[in-house]
């Protein structure tokens, strides 16, 4: 399938009710159609893997062109420059997410660049950081606990960061290594603890959802039967 085949294929699938609800979930990009996800994984499946498509796509600056860019890019050949290029074009928080899930977690830097976008200042490269974090803790199943023990010192002062987009990937981050077993559990909530002390109403937030949900039953019995 050509670019511009897909272009009007993308355009065809438009929907204004879709462009225009998309603000009430946080999401206000500048160039956006409005097409749901199921047609989009769809075209993605149609189209198959391709670099050099996904990069015209993400260039064309079209908000569901970009996500799908990032669902047929190949990640063996996705380079740290396209990164650095990409994370500094996102303008929404489901943007970064579909990156960082479809693509950017499968790459061989992604762990290099999960700690050095955390510490950006940026929004949504700062997002992006914790939401690879968060995406490798539960896609990365042959991990070592080490590879998410180093997260955790960058997880504490971050969660002073009051911007949504950032506090919630922040959470999201610390309760997904939190759910990987035994050990990182007990770790995460030591983590969420301290952070719960700190002087930040955004910290306490932070801290108080992951401690619920990280301290529950639901949590403790599946991370007891996995290690059984």
């Amino acid at each position: 399938m050509q670019y511009e085949e897909i272009l009007k294929r993308l355009k065809s699938l438009a929907n204004p009710a879709i462009a225009a609800g998309m603000a009430r979930f946080g999401s206000r990009p500048k160039k956006a159609l409005g097409i749901s996800a199921p047609n989009l994984r769809q075209l993605a499946k149609e189209i198959g893997r391709d670099h050099r498509l996904a990069l015209r796509l993400w260039d064309s600056g079209i908000h569901e062109a970009r996500i799908l860019a990032s669902l047929i890019d190949e990640p063996e050949k996705v380079t740290e420059t396209q990164m650095e290029r990409w994370v500094k074009d996102f303008d929404s928080w489901d943007v970064c997410d579909a990156c960082c899930c479809n693509l950017f977690d499968k790459t061989p830097v992604a762990y290099q660049k999960a700690a050095a976008w955390s510490k950006r200042k940026e929004e949504f490269v700062k997002r992006a950081g914790f939401a690879l974090v968060a995406y490798l803790a539960v896609h990365d199943k042959k991990a070592k606990d080490e590879a998410f023990i180093r997260f955790l010192p960058m997880i504490k002062p971050a969660s002073s960061d009051e911007r949504n987009f950032v506090k919630k990937a922040v959470n999201w981050a610390l309760r997904q290594i939190g759910k990987r077993n035994v050990a990182l559990n007990r770790l995460a909530i030591q983590t969420a603890k301290d952070i719960h002390a700190m002087d930040s109403k955004t910290a306490r937030w932070i801290a108080a959802d992951a401690l619920r949900e990280l301290t529950g039953e639901k949590i403790k019995k599946r991370l007891q039967d996995k290690q059984s």
